[in-house]
């Protein structure tokens, strides 16, 4: 995997269709990477004909490889397509199309997406509904779920893309205005359409490779909150039934029970995102603060605009994914990475430890689950590594057993509402060096609990005093000192 933010580039190995042909997931040839190569002006973009070698006969082979003359106006109608684009800095249309035509495609397993049947949603919902009764009795917050849903993969790209474009387009935004930089001022002004073209060109290849990453996930996640972010729309918990299926196989515990678990996962994290409202907006925003703190190797792209050639844009890709952007090593963009991955950690490490308080006693394979989705997290599994390929962030595996068990001591120690209510505001919740040394907050908390409650008594009961007092006190009911005694002297 590249160690660029973005991880531009196409996967190293396509999708064969059934003539044992390499096909991207644009639903074209071989690729940036086949014969059709360097002179190929649709290399890289997932054209129809992209690659493949053409034949000494056809008079579009030198410069369109094998393209099918069928195709000629198809293909550049894309190709217009792209250089037209005017949105944002991710073509979001070309994100989604790739995204799900990856899921087409299907899993490298065999297995297709296919329609949900009455039959598992009736069975998530009643997950959900049974998951969120127990975690009535482990947590103080309230039921974050109105609605349950079981979504084929096709259906989690479409409803989670709004949450994905919020998140890649700060770091892809910031990209783009680069590009628009590294020309002195003078010349600005005349390479504009040049300038125009490359930003075009750098939203299709952004748009390509978030499809791309995007349809590869939703082969592969469970629900819609898997990488500890809410994906989807606001108070539904969904899962997805097939992704399920092939995560239940080979780990010995009934797939009632691994629906179950997953959904007090989900369960969990809606309750956190629906009753701590300034959380998402927390989260989020760190994502945006990290991407201002973005730099763009001027001098590398500076060489990309000095010897960019229209006909072979597929050099822009290979510029972009040899390392041109790098985080910024300032105080700002160090705190706005720890602020993130600290929030990520302690929302996994609350799901995760009140998940297990809630399942521990009822189901039998709990603790084989926890771990194996703490392994998974861990591993790098495929929700981390896509969020750090989209953003350049890699959370620290660490940080979710801490977290987790940092939650679980303050359970003990203050119970399950004192826990929660940490919740609150984001200046009570514990920091990065808290969770290096989780027993230290938990007995620093409570001694400060004590000491709070300890206040409040003595203001209460000070409080109480000052009524009994004032019956003795009180002028206006002493006959000696009631100002009405005035007026009958």
């Amino acid at each position: 995997m590249s160690d660029t933010p973005f991880g531009f580039g196409l996967p190293p190995e396509e999708p064969e269709d059934g003539d044992g042909k390499k096909k991207d997931p644009a639903g074209g040839g071989q690729g940036a990477g086949g014969q059709g190569g360097a002179g190929n002006p649709f290399a890289g973009f997932g054209l129809p004909g992209a690659g493949g070698a053409g034949g000494a006969d056809n008079p579009f082979a030198a410069m369109f490889g094998s393209l099918n003359p069928n195709d000629l106006g198809a293909a550049f109608q894309q190709l217009g397509q792209m250089l037209s684009y005017e949105g944002g800095p991710v073509n979001w249309d070309m994100a989604k199309q790739i995204a799900r035509q990856t899921v087409a495609q299907g899993t490298p397993d065999g297995t297709k997406d296919a329609s949900v049947g009455p039959a598992e949603r009736s069975a998530v919902e009643e997950a959900v509904r049974l998951a969120d009764i127990w975690l009535d009795g482990v947590t103080s917050l309230p039921s974050g779920a109105n609605m349950a849903v079981a979504w084929s993969r096709a259906e989690w790209v479409e409803a989670t893309l709004p949450a994905w474009q919020q998140l890649v387009d700060p770091v892809a935004e910031r990209v783009g205005t680069a590009m628009g930089e590294v020309l002195p001022e003078e010349m600005q002004s005349v390479a504009g359409p040049l300038i125009g073209m490359m930003r075009s060109m750098g939203g299709a290849m952004f748009g390509q490779q978030i499809g791309q990453a995007v349809g590869v996930l939703a082969g592969e996640v469970v629900g819609s909150t898997d990488i500890g972010l809410p994906l989807g729309p606001a108070n539904r918990a969904a899962l997805l039934p097939l992704n399920i299926e092939a995560f239940s196989k080979d780990l010995g515990v009934p797939k009632d029970e691994i629906r179950l678990y997953l959904a007090l996962r989900e369960a969990a994290h809606q309750r956190l995102f629906a009753h701590v409202p300034w959380l998402r907006s927390h989260m989020f925003g760190a994502v945006e603060g990290y991407a201002r703190g973005i730099k763009v190797d001027t001098s590398k792209l500076e060489d990309v605009v000095g010897q960019f050639d229209p006909s072979n844009p597929e050099g822009l890709q290979e510029a972009l994914q040899q390392g041109m952007f790098q985080p910024e090593d300032t105080p700002e963009q160090k705190a706005a990475l720890a602020r993130l991955e600290t929030a990520l950690a302690l929302v996994e490490g609350w799901v995760d430890a009140v998940v297990h308080e809630a399942a521990k006693q009822r189901l039998t394979g709990a603790d084989a689950l926890r771990e194996t989705l703490r392994r998974r997290r861990a591993s790098g599994g495929p929700a981390e590594q896509t969020f750090a390929t989209l953003i350049g962030l890699q959370l620290r595996p660490r940080r979710l057993r801490d977290a987790s068990r940092l939650w679980a001591s303050l359970t003990d120690a203050r119970g399950v509402d004192g826990r929660d209510r940490l919740w609150e505001h984001p200046d009570m919740l514990p920091t990065a060096s808290d969770l290096d040394d989780p027993d230290g907050f938990v007995h620093h908390e409570q001694a400060d609990f004590s000491e709070l409650d300890k206040m409040l008594g003595e203001a209460a009961r000070g409080e109480q005093g000052g009524t009994k007092d004032t019956p003795k006190t009180d002028p206006a009911q002493d006959p000696k000192t009631d100002p009405k005694d005035d007026t009958d002297k």
